[in-house]
């Protein structure tokens, strides 16, 4: 009988064990690595070959979209299933764009991730109820730019725009021209909506 290998990507140590034991229950399936973040993921991948990566959106170093996107372009007859605990949408969507065949909440049974990695075998996506919802409900916001990022977590820290200029060491009016694009990106009237949507959204790790 052919095992299929398993692979976790997880920055959280309990999820991480959790996930372990139980793979390392079923019968079919070879845990052949439990990364706790995105490098590690990417490292463990190119050395392993699992068929399925089952990997966390939010981790340290690189985060699970990149690891996505790094993985397929690596090993594009991987699979990956996105696990996440977040009622936002955009991290889904994008880790699907980045080529991810499934997405699961956390707060699902475990069990429900066997049926969906062999359908994700067969070629199928799998996606939970709740996370089609939120793509249904709550549209994706288009990917910001790192330097977008970078000026978005200053504004969630209250710099003004001669701060955030001075940091980066731009001009004041570059900086203008950022925080008007982000606004529009995002769906924001102003600067402090712009902080709630990116807090609520989980668009930065803070």
């Amino acid at each position: 009988m052919k095992h299929i290998k398993i692979l976790i990507a997880d920055d959280h140590a309990i999820v991480r064990l959790g996930l372990t034991a139980f793979f390392e229950a079923q019968r079919d399936f070879v845990l052949v690595g439990a990364a706790k973040d995105g490098e590690e993921a990417v490292r463990l991948a190119v050395t392993q070959h699992p068929d399925v990566v089952i990997m966390d959106l939010m981790m340290p170093r690189l985060n699970g979209v990149d690891a996505t996107a790094k993985i397929k372009n690596l090993l594009p007859d991987s699979h990956i299933i996105v696990l996440t605990s977040y009622g936002s949408s955009d991290g889904v969507a994008h880790a699907l764009a980045a080529g991810a065949s499934g997405a699961l909440m956390k707060t699902d049974e475990d069990a429900e991730l066997v049926p969906a990695i062999r359908r994700i075998l067969e070629g199928q996506t799998v996606i939970s109820p709740e996370i089609q919802q939120l793509l249904n409900e709550d549209p994706p916001i288009p990917e910001l730019t790192k330097r977008q990022r970078d000026i978005l977590s200053s504004l969630t820290r209250g710099f003004s725009n001669k701060d955030i200029a001075i940091q980066l060491g731009i001009s004041t009016r570059s900086v203008d021209d950022h925080v008007t694009a982000i606004l529009s990106k995002i769906g924001a009237a102003n600067r402090v909506e712009a902080v709630a949507i990116a807090l609520r959204k989980h668009l930065l790790k803070i």
